[in-house]
């Protein structure tokens, strides 16, 4: 049986194998599902023009097909590995590579569309059905990669010194570091070590996850005085009701939920609740609280068996071993990145504090400093004292189809593409749109994807999240298919005679999740073992999706997706400015957060030092305040380090921002000649959205900017500069 798990931010797959007094036996167990002797042998769920039959799919024959797919690729894996053992493999291309392109298209697509109908339709596909076809197809998928035999031909040709292109060079590579960081290269005993340390970790990271989640849970403040809530929007009122029917009446339930614990601490004028609400949040996991559910333990543990498991592997840490998988290649490199960013981030924030605390005084505040918990009332407060910023005023100027509109013609112009609609086609819901992509000169799609932008209660999985972009099939010349995607939000529906609007945060969450798709549908890779972010390192994976926003600063786009719901006007040159302006607020504040989250992580996974200690030494260098040590445990609660899967890789959010900040700084630099900004449009997408994984992202910048990427263009975005300068 296929143990998978993740760690140090890379998916780390291990094969259960009989133990033998001669050794490892090489077959896998497989366990057969019960099929259908009906089931046909291409993919059920989709017609013969590549598109999903949705008026005809139902649970179960999501479930058979991908129980038949499954098989097939793994007993395909052991046909590769007998027919490489009887017969000397002369081309690994033709006599791995391809099969398994050929084995993983039906599989891969049908997993696509399963996941696709589970954020789109969560009646048609529960959560219980998709979790069980996700984890039997992730556990098949990754067969291809524990297997000793191709592991080593892979190994052995990319040994050879031969004329290769760069696509093959990367898939290669890819399954010779997959194969190394799986384990196959161990001997049987350092294989035990590392398959035990591995189940321990599970263990360890489930018990860290799931008192940490009774830890969030047991956190609730009753509240009954009206003042306390008199300013907080509709939609939280609603989201703390007792009782949301009659949010208005009360009471109010505040909790450490992450959908509302933000909001609240923004519009809470209570300070002594703002203050248990952040005591309690930090305080989870800590010793000072209930002790079988503290996790400061877990940590340790989690720690030591990542590292362990890194030196039985070769490596110095488990971040040295995240780091192969990852642009910035060393922790040195980022380490240089965040001194760059902090020689004008530290300063800046400091500025920001003194500026904020003078705001508050102002305004009745009685202390001379303020803390954590003040900041994001007092924030949200002094932005729109500065700006007037009123979220509901801006929404009134992005409605939905003039969003669209205008992002579908600013990459029509930058990328020489076409984006049509096509009606007639089958789909999970009504709402749902259908388009196609042409190049500009052809008549035929190149790729296409769906869009389903509303919110629907009855039907539709709704979490705390922007949107997502599923890669419902993959480009393959191999085996001759088209990008095909699917685009999910939860945008307000339409009201009557009124069309959906969205708020600003929401066009950004269209912009950004359209370039992740294009990245997806806009590869040009000869297998899809490459294509759109496939074998795109960690760091860069968000590149792409980070550029397209920043064009949300640039007043032609803003012209050209704005209508106001009365007057038709574009959005006033005034409250363009508040929208430059706002994002820049309080910068500096934001970027040593981040910066220090980071450096937690790296720091947790690279150093021997108690986590406390760590803490100790990094809080003074990116952040400006006292360190509360008698009540904030933090990384006891780091979830994202600890039980998801950005172990060693948390600063990849950062470093993509600040690669996708100077691609985008390319467009600015020739902001008033139209040629030249489709010359540099043409460039991005002949790299960066067309090599996909095919090439090392250091090289694609080195392509498209003609050197190393620098973090200047991400400071002056955020307009963070030397105390005293201006930009």
């Amino acid at each position: 049986m296929k143990m998978a798990l993740t760690r140090c931010g890379r998916l780390i797959s291990t094969t259960r194998k009989f133990y033998t007094s001669s050794g490892l036996n090489q077959g896998y167990i497989v366990l057969v599902p019960e099929i259908g002797e009906d089931a046909p042998e291409k993919n059920p769920l989709y017609h013969t023009d590549g598109l999903p039959k949705f008026n005809q799919i139902t649970i179960e024959n999501c479930r058979a097909a991908i129980a038949k797919q499954t098989l097939d690729f793994e007993v395909g894996v052991q046909e590769i590995e007998k027919q490489i053992t009887e017969n000397p493999c002369v081309d690994v291309f033709k006599d791995i590579v391809v099969p398994l392109e050929h084995l993983g298209h039906v599989m891969e697509t049908t997993w696509g569309l399963s996941k696709t109908l589970y954020l789109g339709n969560n009646t048609l596909m529960p959560t219980s059905s998709y979790m069980a076809i996700h984890d039997r197809a992730r556990r098949a998928r990754f067969s291809k990669f524990t297997s000793k035999k191709i592991h080593f031909a892979m190994k052995e040709e990319f040994s050879k010194e031969k004329k290769r292109s760069s696509e093959e060079d990367r898939i290669l590579k890819k399954y010779v570091l997959e194969g190394r960081l799986n384990g196959l290269e161990l001997s049987e005993k350092i294989s035990k070590s590392m398959l035990y340390n591995l189940s321990t970790l599970a263990k360890e990271r489930s018990e860290f996850k799931h008192k940490n989640d009774i830890n969030t849970k047991q956190h609730a403040q009753m509240v009954s005085d009206r003042t306390i809530v008199r300013d907080f929007p509709d939609d939280l009122l609603k989201a703390v009701a007792v009782d949301p029917s009659y949010h208005l009446n009360g009471p109010w339930k505040f909790t450490l939920q992450p959908h509302v614990y933000f909001r609240l601490l923004e519009h809470c004028p209570n300070r002594d609740i703002r203050w248990l609400l952040w005591k309690s949040n930090v305080n989870r996991g800590s010793v000072g609280g209930e002790r079988e559910l503290a996790t400061s333990l877990h940590v340790e543990e989690i720690r030591f068996l990542k590292a362990d498991i890194a030196k039985l592997l070769g490596y110095n840490s488990c971040v040295d071993m995240s780091m192969e998988t990852k642009m910035a290649g060393s922790k040195q490199a980022v380490d240089q990145m965040f001194e760059s960013l902090l020689e004008r981030a530290k300063p800046a924030q400091d500025e920001e504090l003194e500026v904020l605390l003078e705001y508050a005084n102002e305004r009745g505040f009685k202390t001379d400093r303020l803390e954590l918990w003040d900041i994001p009332y007092w924030r949200r407060k002094h932005r729109i004292s500065l700006y007037n910023y009123e979220e509901e005023k801006f929404k009134e100027y992005f409605p939905l189809n003039k969003v669209l509109d205008g992002l579908f013609e600013l990459s029509e112009n930058l990328f020489n593409i076409v984006i049509k609609a096509r009606t007639g086609v089958t789909t999970w819901h009504k709402d749902v749109r259908f388009y196609d992509i042409f190049e500009s000169h052809s008549s035929a799609p190149i790729a296409s994807f769906y869009l389903d932008p509303y919110a629907r209660s009855d039907d539709k999985l709704r979490v705390q999240n922007p949107g997502w972009m599923i890669g419902m099939q993959s480009k393959s010349q191999v085996t001759d298919s088209k990008p095909l995607a699917s685009l999910i939000f939860n945008f307000e529906p339409p009201k009557g005679e009124f069309q959906s609007h969205l708020t600003f945060e929401e066009v950004r969450s269209l912009f950004q999740k359209f370039g992740h798709a294009l990245q997806h549908l806009l590869t040009r890779t000869y297998y899809s073992e490459v294509a759109g972010s496939s074998n795109v390192e960690w760091d860069a994976v968000e590149v792409c999706s980070n550029v397209l926003p920043h064009w949300l600063y640039n007043k032609k786009v803003i012209d050209s997706i704005t209508s106001h719901r009365d007057s038709g006007d574009t959005l006033p040159q005034s409250m363009f400015q508040t929208l430059c302006d706002t994002q820049k607020h309080m910068a500096g504040y934001d970027l040593c957060r981040e910066m220090y989250l980071s450096a937690l992580d790296l720091e947790l996974y690279s150093s021997k030092d108690f986590w406390m200690d760590i803490v100790k030494r990094l809080w003074p260098k990116y952040r400006s305040f006292e360190y509360h040590i008698k009540y904030d445990a933090h990384p006891c609660s780091f979830m994202q380090i600890f039980t998801d899967e950005w172990g060693a890789a948390y600063y990849s959010h950062l470093w993509a921002r600040m690669i996708a900040a100077d691609v985008y700084s390319a467009f600015h630099e020739v902001r008033d000649n139209d040629q030249q900004i489709r010359d540099v449009g043409k460039r991005f997408r002949d790299t960066f959205l067309a090599l996909g994984g095919s090439e090392h992202p250091g090289q694609v910048f080195r392509e498209f900017r003609g050197r190393d990427p620098s973090p200047k263009a991400l400071l002056k975005s955020l307009g963070i500069k030397k105390v005293n300068e201006s930009i």
